[in-house]
Formats: structure tokens, sequence, C-alpha cells
């Protein structure tokens, strides 16, 4: 992990580079900055447009569930490729090649696991969050509370790491002080989820998706044509550039031992499917068939996405590894390896170029923000406070009220955070997001679905022991342990825990349901069968009390 994680979870190391090539670092860059700007008025008036159509709860969390299948599509790929595809992955095949690739693989393979095992049921039995599908036969206030609880954390880790990057490319890209950058994109975020509501989120993702998808087809083309568009040629020069040679096409660069290599690939494939700000889409849509549809057209854009990006990274080590305009006077790349798809972004198509790619990097998290926004607040507004102290009675003004407030104590938050956190490694942020999203909500989710025997104890228990020990496991890491607190060794020898703390939560979730002989146990067992009836039809979609 010391060797590229700073690229692994690249939004705090990749964005505060954007302005330090030679065409960025000197003076401000005034393309980037054009289309910057442009960017943020074209969201304001999709914002604008959306608040006249956000009324009710139902607008404000799915956006009236009017969202068509290929729309929902791109919105996924939007809120879930981040500056981290296109930035933290081609760093890592630039450093590791062949391993690099591990990154591309793992978040792509998820999606065939939620089409086949969560979007139909996630769609049939729930109608705004996690929570709703979790409580259909669980008791309401401790499953909701531990679904909030858990969503809270993973949103305010990511929150963190995309608020630190963004407030680093405002600031270097319009001078401003870093405190001054961070409350910018604190307050765009707020606008955007107050006033738009899931519509304005939406939009704001598709838009973003395209600029990122275009950005790397453009970026994929270009390398591609200096190669006579073969893909043996790109490799055959990769590897005459890299420092490593061949090893670069063998396995170990990165990941050398297979503990940590199935811990990695656990939480980024399983990750995705706990991910609330992920799941929440899957009610924006009408009906069953749209669900499977959009992760149809999701995996279809990501994947094409990846596949490119598996050739920028390639490009980036062929055409930036041995030219000097990108190295400083001892030979590093100027800004660190996490800068390489930035500089191959001026190699292929000049300032312009380089202008837009800065542009698609802020756009990328600002789009993440707004999701992950209006996640958590929903999971306070709708499962804590509408159905656990209201217990249902809440109206939907008094819903959307509180949502609003949450918004703005979001926002204040992820601003204070990201002030909190400016002069800290936090890079390891994004991976422990993932491992906890597969260690609490996706066993949770999976087996609420899929097995008789949970119980709300089990749940609860097991997936609480599934975080904790995924939070605890990635501080006494190499990762956090060594590097960050600076202890001699570690104490847990593994950079990453899903492999384990996965291993908990279920086992947790187990026997903590098979020993729950209560009367409620016993009643949650026997409700399973009409929850499969409305899992496969979508009908009797009422949750439990």
């Amino acid at each position: 992990m010391k060797r590229i994680l700073t690229g692994v979870a690249p939004l705090v190391a990749a964005t505060p580079a954007l302005a330090a090539t030679p065409l960025v670092g000197q003076g401000l860059n005034l393309i980037a900055i054009a289309m910057f700007v442009a960017f943020v008025a074209a969201t304001l008036v999709v914002t604008r447009w959306a608040a006249r159509r956000n009324h009710s709860v139902a607008d404000h969390y799915a956006a009236g569930g009017k969202i068509t299948a290929l729309q929902n599509g791109w919105a996924i790929a939007g809120d879930y490729m981040s500056a981290a595809s296109l930035l933290g992955i081609s760093a890592l095949v630039f450093t590791s090649g062949y391993d690099g690739l591990i990154y591309s693989i793992g978040f792509l393979a998820s999606w065939p696991i939620i089409l086949f095992l969560i979007a139909e049921p996630l769609r049939n039995l729930g109608r705004y969050t996690l929570a709703d599908v979790l409580s259909y036969r669980l008791r309401q206030r401790p499953i909701r509370g531990f679904s909030a609880s858990s969503s809270i954390v993973i949103v305010l880790l990511y929150l963190v790491s995309q608020m630190v990057g963004a407030g680093k490319l405002v600031e270097l890209l319009f001078g401003f002080n870093y405190t001054s950058a961070v409350v910018l994109v604190g307050v765009l975020m707020v606008v955007y989820v107050f006033f738009g509501g899931m519509l304005a989120t939406t939009w704001i993702q598709i838009i973003k998706a395209v600029m990122l998808l275009a950005g790397c087809a453009f970026m994929a083309f270009m390398v591609m044509s200096h190669f006579g568009f073969s893909l043996n040629s790109l490799f055959e020069h990769a590897i005459a550039a890299h420092g490593k040679h061949d090893a670069i096409m063998r396995p170990g660069g990165l990941v050398s031992d297979p503990v940590s290599a199935v811990s990695l690939g656990l939480a980024l494939i399983f990750g995705t499917a706990g991910l609330p700000h992920i799941l929440m889409r899957f009610f924006t849509v009408s009906n069953v068939k749209a669900a499977r549809k959009s992760v149809l057209y999701a995996t279809g854009i990501v994947g094409t996405g990846y596949a490119m990006i598996i050739v920028i990274g390639f490009g980036t080590i062929a055409l930036v590894a041995q030219d000097p305009l990108y190295h400083n006077g001892a030979g590093t790349v100027i800004g660190g390896v996490n800068m390489v798809a930035v500089h191959l972004a001026h190699a292929v198509g000049g300032n312009v170029f380089l202008g837009f790619i800065c542009a698609v990097a802020f756009s990328t998290i600002l789009a993440v923000v707004a999701g992950l926004t209006l996640a958590g607040s929903s999971a306070i507004s709708h499962d804590l406070y509408a159905t656990v102290i209201r217990q249902g009675k809440a109206s939907d003004q008094d819903e959307m009220r509180v949502s609003r407030i949450t918004t703005l104590v979001l926002g204040v938050l992820s601003i204070l955070l990201g002030i909190l956190f400016e002069k800290q490694t936090i890079a390891f942020i994004v991976s422990l997001t993932f491992s906890i999203a597969a260690s609490s909500n996706f066993p949770v989710l999976l087996l609420s679905i899929y097995w008789r025997g949970l119980t709300t104890r089990g749940a609860v228990l097991g997936g609480t022991m599934g975080l904790v020990t995924a939070v605890v496991l990635t501080i006494l890491s190499p990762t956090v342990w060594v590097q960050v607190l600076g202890h001699a060794s570690a104490i847990y020898p593994y950079e990453y825990p899903a492999l384990f703390s996965m291993l908990v939560a279920f086992a947790g979730i187990y026997v903590f349901s098979v020993t729950d002989r209560s009367a409620r146990g016993a009643w949650e067992r026997a409700a399973y069968q009409n929850q499969r009836v409305a899992c496969e039809l979508g009908i009797g979609n009422k949750t439990a009390s």
C-alpha cells in the first residue's frame, strides 16, 4: 500500500496536483477556469429547473420515480465513477502496471452482483432508502437506527476525501485560500440538494458522466493514434519506457500477499452493493424492469469507461514516463504520480483539452458529493425522523423540512471536516469506505432478502460487528498504524480488512439470529414468505411495525 496508496484514493492526492503541471502551475489556467464556471452555471440552471418540480418527499428522495432506465444508467455511472476512476487508476497503472487494473476489474465486477442479487428486490421492497428494504419484516427502530448510522459513517468518510480534493482543486485554479475553496464547494453541494433534490442531482450526474466519458474517449483515441491503433505497440512502448520494464505486465507490483489481494477484491466487488448513494438510485425509476435495465446501461457505460482508462494508464507510461516536460529537476513526475493522466491530457490535446480534464475532475467530485449528501440527509430525515421518531406519522412537509435542515447540517459538517483534514493523510479513507459498506450494509441487505432465518438482533449486532471490525483493522493496518501514526510495525499485518470484517459480519449475523428464541424473532422468520412474494412480484409493499 505504501508504494502507491496515495493513488488508490486519489481525490485527496490527485486533484491538488491538477495545478502543478508546467501549464497549470505557472499562473492560473484560464481555460480550466472558464470550463469550470460554465459547468457550475449549467448545473445551477438545472437546479433551478428541478426546484420547480421538487414538491413532495417522493420528488425529493426519488425524483418521483420518473427517471427513465437510460437516464438512471447514466446517473449511476456518474455517481459511481469519481475522479478516482480516471486519475487514481491511471496513477496505479503508471506505477504498478498490470496490478493497477485490479481496481478497474473490481469496480466493474460489482455490477453483475447488483444486477442479479440486489436491483429487483431492492426496487420491489423499498421506497426511498436501504432501510425501507431491511425493515420490511424486521423491527423498525433498531434496524433503521443501524442502517442510518452505517450510512452516515460511509457518507461522511466519502465526503471528507471528496471535499479535500475539490477544495484543493478550486484553490489552485482560482488562487483562493483553501478554506474559501472548501466553503465554495460546500455551498454548491447544499444548493443542489436543498433546492433540486434527486432530480437536480440526477441530471448533474448525467452531465458529469457524459463529460467524463467524452474526455476518456478522446484521450484513449489520441493515445491509440500515436501507436497506429495497435495495443501491442502501446504495450511494447510502455514496457520500454517503464523502469520495471516487462515486470509491469506481471502481477505482484501493487498487492504482494494473497490475503490483501482477496480483501481488496472483496471490498471493491461487494462494497458497491452497500453504498447508500448508489442503492438510492434504484428508487428513482418506475418499475423493476427499468431498474434492471438501468443496471445494464450503467454496466456498459462504466465498463466502457474503465476499458478506456486501461488504455490511458498504459498511455501515461508510454508518453509521459520519459518526457522531461513533465518531470522536475529530481527526475520525478511533477505533482506526483497522481498527475500523470492530467499530463497525458496535455500531451495529446494541448492546453484546451488540459482545461477540459481539469473541469471534468471538478465536476466528478461535485456530482458525487451531491449524491452523498442526499443519501445522508434521507437516512436521517426518512429513516430516523419520519419513521423512528415520528413512527410514520410525519407529514411530507415535516419530512422535507428535516431533510433540508439535515442537508444544511451535512454541508456545514463536511466543510468543517474538509478544513480539519486539509493536512492529514486520508488517502486510505476511500478503501475504508468500501470495506465498511461490504462489511455492514451488504451482508445485512443480502441476508434480509435471501435468508429466512435473519432476525433483527442478528442484523443489528452482526452488521455493527462488521462495521467496527473494518474500522479497527484499518487503524491497526500498516496503512494507518505505521504510515500515519508512525509506529514501527503494524498490529494487523495486511493492508485491507474486508476479508476478515466480512467474515465477522456474516458470522455475527448468523449466530445472533439462530440463537434468537424470542417471539419477535419467530414472527420475523414466519414473515419471510410474505416478503418473498413481495420481493418477486412487487406487491404487498408494507414495512413491518
